[in-house]
């Protein structure tokens, strides 16, 4: 199947040809969909936590998270070229002679961006790089002149906003100057990730092209941020391993080669993040998004609820290794089983049917279950976000069902039943993790081991005009954290601010 070339080539790359066999495999065999039991709601697999309880569990994470290696990891590796695909139509239309009005009244979106340009975070920016160029943007805003402003928003002689990450532009506006989300993400961890010492650790995964840019920026704001909040901040970066790319096939599950006969390999997608995350020294993790930021004003119910989710795995954690120890010593008595059981399938939400009556078996059963990584994952109201959300599905083999983050990719949407389910589900997950990587003995557990394989899924892509299938590997929080313990905790929508436009910018959570 492979050349001496393409052996060559996988070299480089670090990636084993019995791994690209497998992965040929796939495209042949196809991944089997979720099987999709029920949606998660509250009181069947989300927990709706009242304000004493969000209350107690965030004292509780004040007094114990300054004992503990707290990170705060930030997947930041994205480009912003989707943010900005509706600027280069309307830029198209413009040049090809589309009048102002014509352009507003087919597309509102338009019609609101340039009505709020003066709004957006990068508006100084932009006048500053225009009036360089003895341009006015103002000017040309007011007459119209629309050509020139999205250019320099654009492309490299202005901002060149289209082939930057989010996490390099301008969100939020302050009075002395603006905010990107990777600055934000900076001041929300000195508000809850520092330890006893006043360190706060945060690490942000990023791509090659990009990594100068946010090293260079860390060392522009580092010391005002620190200054201001009285922390230290210990901030790292890594990028996706090209280990773990994955390689295309062609429509006929044969591998996809370039024009110059080179196979063609791709990023696996975030999933491929469970290898950096399982790298890094810590207790607890803070998993967010880039773009899901919020200005100061507004950050308060984002910091309390960060605090509540970790206190709550704390609780669940000590809980979980208080069990472990007595496990360790024997089987459990039938009262002590009986109220084991009880914590993990009415705390832990595992399903009852993996244990069995008999104490001794069951305690057995117990050790298994209990003994892995473990998620807490705040949940919000489903308000039509594209994306994934809390599922209980349907293991093939055993017939139990767990909680899982499930995207609509990994789901039989022709399947009448399984695209019934999916409809019904009543919240979104806004990627809102807290995770705890340690066992009962402090050891860390390697997360390659709780990666559910079979949870892929294939899109298809284009190349040199030619179509392609692209290998997408379990999502870092869907099945690269399949068999974790898992449970989910509603939180309030507006701890949810997600950025897939430009135009969200101009919506209040970001003004």
């Amino acid at each position: 199947m492979f050349t001496e070339k393409d052996l060559s080539q996988m070299q480089q790359k670090g990636i084993a040809p019995d791994k690209v066999k497998q992965q040929i495999g796939c495209f042949r065999e196809g991944f089997s969909p979720a099987l999709l039991d029920r949606p998660a709601t509250v009181g069947d697999g989300i927990l709706r936590m009242d304000q004493e309880q969000v209350r107690r569990y965030s004292v509780a994470y004040e007094k114990d998270a300054p004992g503990l290696r707290v990170v705060k990891f930030v997947p930041a590796s994205g480009a912003a070229t989707r943010m900005f695909r509706d600027l280069y139509t309307w830029r198209d239309k413009l040049a090809a002679g589309t009048g102002i009005r014509e352009l507003f009244s087919s597309d509102p979106a338009a019609a609101a961006f340039f009505g709020g340009l003066r709004r957006f975070a990068f508006w100084e920016d932009l006048s500053l790089a225009m009036f360089r160029e003895d341009l006015d943007a103002g000017h040309l805003l007011d007459d119209g002149n629309y050509l020139p402003l999205l250019d320099f928003i654009l492309y490299d002689h202005g901002l060149d906003y289209a082939s930057l990450p989010k996490g390099l532009l301008a969100f939020h506006s302050y009075g002395e100057g603006s905010r990107t989300p990777f600055e934000e993400h900076l001041v929300e961890g000195a508000r809850y990730a520092a330890d006893g010492n006043g360190r706060v650790c945060i690490h942000f995964t990023v791509s090659p092209e990009h990594l100068d840019g946010f090293r260079a920026l860390l060392e522009k704001v580092r010391g005002g941020y620190e200054k201001e909040y009285g922390v230290a901040l210990q901030v790292d970066f890594s990028l996706q391993k090209p280990s773990t790319d994955t390689v295309a096939a062609d429509l006929d599950g044969k591998p996809f080669r370039a024009l110059d006969g080179s196979l063609v390999f791709r990023p696996g997608g975030h999933g491929a993040l469970i290898e950096n995350l399982n790298e890094l020294d810590g207790d607890i993790f803070f998993v967010k998004n880039i773009d899901n930021v919020v200005p100061d004003h507004l950050r308060e119910p984002t910091v309390l609820y960060k605090k509540a989710l970790g206190g709550l795995l704390l609780e669940l954690t000590t809980r979980i290794a208080d069990w472990m120890k007595r496990l360790e010593e024997g089987p459990l008595p039938a009262g002590a089983y009986r109220e084991a059981v009880a914590f993990a399938t009415e705390r832990l939400f595992l399903d009852p049917a993996l244990f069995p009556e008999d104490a001794a078996e069951g305690s057995r059963a117990l050790q298994r279950w209990l003994h892995r990584p473990v998620r807490v994952c705040g949940m919000v109201r489903n308000q039509g976000e594209p994306g994934g959300g809390p599922f209980w599905v349907k293991n093939r083999e055993t017939g139990t069902a767990s909680l899982q983050v499930v995207e609509s990719a990994q789901v039989n949407l022709e399947d009448a039943g399984q695209s019934a389910v999916f409809s019904q589900s009543t919240h979104f997950n806004p990627v809102d993790l807290v995770c705890a990587v340690r066992d009962h003995r402090g050891q860390r557990f390697d997360l390659r081991n709780h990666v559910d394989p079979d949870t892929g899924f294939i899109s298809k892509k284009s190349m040199d005009g030619r179509t392609l299938q692209a290998l997408e590997l379990p999502g870092l929080w869907n099945g690269a954290m399949a068999d974790w313990t898992t449970v989910f905790a509603e939180v309030p929508l507006s701890t949810f601010n997600p950025v897939k436009t430009v135009n969200d910018l101009l919506r209040e959570s970001h003004q």
